[in-house]
């Protein structure tokens, strides 16, 4: 597939078959991740693949953030939000936790590290379209909770970028085309 063709068609996927992609195919997606440009070479980046029972990880954290979110509910509600959580992180056989730790590098800046870990999640999701997986970006308050940081090892100047489900696209749904604003409308051409 071209660049320019995997850039117009690809999509987020939101249903994808249980079917799970072999580990060298995601180790293929995660190669074209690495390989995103980054400011002084930082590459900030780390992804955490869940698979299997590996899932639950992401499952306590969706299903600990669900209880957080109600003010004095009973035992069987917060244990049905907990296995909620728990099946949310099921939606997919494959998940990329995506997080980024900030360089030490006194010149660096952390935004360009965000950046960077921004740029390779879409080098990684362009590169599952071009094989043939579907793949969506979901980020949300479990992204951005202590308990993801927590479950995921991440420093206190580190971030969760957001979790990359990934699969074979479920084809009797197709996602829509979302409207864009023209290049006109969003560019302003300069030339003296």
């Amino acid at each position: 597939m071209e660049t320019i063709d995997a850039i117009n068609t690809r999509r987020s996927i939101r249903k994808v078959t249980e079917q799970e992609p072999s580990k060298e195919i995601i180790e293929q997606i995660l190669d074209a991740a690495r390989r995103a440009p980054n400011h002084m070479n930082t590459e900030p980046w780390h992804f955490t693949v869940l698979t299997g029972e590996g899932r639950n990880k992401l499952g306590e954290v969706y299903g600990k953030v669900n209880q957080k979110n109600l003010a004095d509910a009973d035992q069987p509600t917060l244990d049905a939000a907990f296995e909620k959580g728990v099946a949310s992180a099921k939606r997919a056989p494959v998940i990329i936790v995506v997080t980024m730790e900030p360089s030490d590098n006194p010149r660096a800046i952390e935004i360009e590290d965000v950046a960077a870990t921004a740029c390779a999640v879409e080098n990684l999701m362009l590169a599952a379209h071009s094989l043939g997986l579907g793949s969506i970006w979901r980020t949300g308050g479990a992204a951005y909770s202590e308990e993801a940081k927590q479950q995921f090892g991440v420093s206190e100047n580190g971030r969760v970028m957001g979790f990359v489900y990934v699969g074979y696209p479920d084809l009797e749904t197709t996602p829509k085309v979302p409207e864009r604003k023209s290049v006109a409308e969003i560019t302003e051409w300069v030339d003296a």
